[in-house]
C-alpha cells in the first residue's frame, strides 16, 4: 500500500469513528423522555404522584416531567392544608426533577397565591390548558391518568 492510500484510510477510519461518536452522543440525547402529565381531579392527586414516581424509577431518571395542576386538584397542593403524605412525596418528586405548575386561572378562581402553595410551583400565567398545549408543541408527551 503507498503511502497516501494508508494516509486515506487513516483518515476515513476516524472520520468514522468521529460520526459515529456524535450519532451516539445524539441517541443518548433522543433517549430522554419528556412527559407532561395533567391534573385536575382531586381524588387522583395520589395516584397521579405514584405515577410520576414510577417514571422516575422506570426510566432511570431519564426523564423529563412536567405536572400541570388545575381544577379540584390545586386545593391538594396548598402549603396549609396538604396532608404530610402528599407534601413529602411531592417535595420528593420536585428533588427529583419535577417541574410542577399551577394554573392561573385556578389560582384566581380559588383566591390562591403561588406562595400558598408547596414549594415549588411555577404559574402557567396562560392557564393550564393553554400550557399543556404549549408542552405537546415542545415534544412532551400527554399523559392524564
Amino acid at each position: 500500500m503507498r503511502r497516501r492510500d494508508i494516509f486515506r484510510v487513516g483518515f476515513a477510519g476516524a472520520a468514522g469513528l468521529f460520526g459515529l461518536r456524535q450519532v451516539e452522543a445524539a441517541a443518548v440525547e433522543e433517549e430522554r423522555q419528556k412527559v407532561a402529565y395533567h391534573l385536575s381531579d382531586l381524588d387522583k392527586v395520589g395516584f397521579v404522584l405514584g405515577n410520576i414516581k414510577n417514571h422516575y424509577d422506570g426510566t432511570g431518571g431519564k426523564v423529563d416531567i412536567v405536572l400541570v395542576v388545575h381544577g379540584p386538584a390545586l386545593a391538594a397542593f396548598k402549603s396549609k392544608s396538604a396532608s404530610a403524605g402528599i407534601a413529602s412525596r411531592f417535595s420528593g418528586l420536585v428533588r427529583d426533577g419535577l417541574t410542577p405548575h399551577a394554573c392561573a386561572n385556578t389560582m384566581h378562581g380559588m383566591d390562591v397565591a403561588l406562595t400558598d402553595l408547596l414549594d415549588g410551583f411555577h404559574a402557567a400565567e396562560t392557564g393550564g390548558v393553554v400550557k399543556l398545549a404549549e408542552l405537546q408543541r415542545q415534544g412532551y408527551a400527554y399523559l392524564r391518568p
